[in-house]
């Protein structure tokens, strides 16, 4: 019987420092601003083994997300104009919308869904929700599921 793997979505403040340090000695490597191994973690400054120990572990979200449809849910004020600006900040990144659903707000508050489908021109996901967390009026953006 094969063991069974679970992948978890985090944000990168939940994330041990060398995870990270794994995930920036990889992309060094990618875009070989370094040509080894031993280059890339001491620039990054982790050890060679927890570079190997973890680096099949772990990558960013974007990294693999070409492709797929991601839906997220929002918690945000009821302004005018707000959706739209969510709108814009998604096409800014070149995602493509697949379906929105907003709900009746309830003191001064809605619930936001959207499905957005990830293609090769996207930006990096990681960043655009990031900068669609940091709009005035949302509270919280939360990565509901990814297919």
């Amino acid at each position: 019987m094969g063991e069974t793997t679970t992948y978890f979505v985090v944000k990168e403040k939940a994330v041990p420092e060398v995870l990270l340090k794994v995930v920036e000695a990889k992309r060094l490597l990618e875009t070989e601003k370094v040509m080894t191994v031993q280059e890339a973690t001491d620039a990054v400054g982790i050890s060679r083994s927890s570079f190997y120990k973890y680096k099949d572990d772990i990558f960013q979200f974007h990294d693999n997300a070409q492709g797929t449809t991601i839906t997220l849910t929002f918690q945000m004020d009821d302004e005018p104009g707000l959706l739209s600006d969510v709108l814009k900040t998604i096409a800014d990144y070149r995602g493509n919308i697949l379906t929105i659903h907003q709900s009746i707000p309830i003191n001064g508050m809605a619930s936001l869904s959207l499905s957005i489908q990830i293609l090769r021109d996207t930006g990096n996901v990681s960043q655009m929700i990031g900068s669609l967390e940091q709009q005035k009026g949302v509270h919280r953006v939360k990565v509901l599921a990814k297919e």
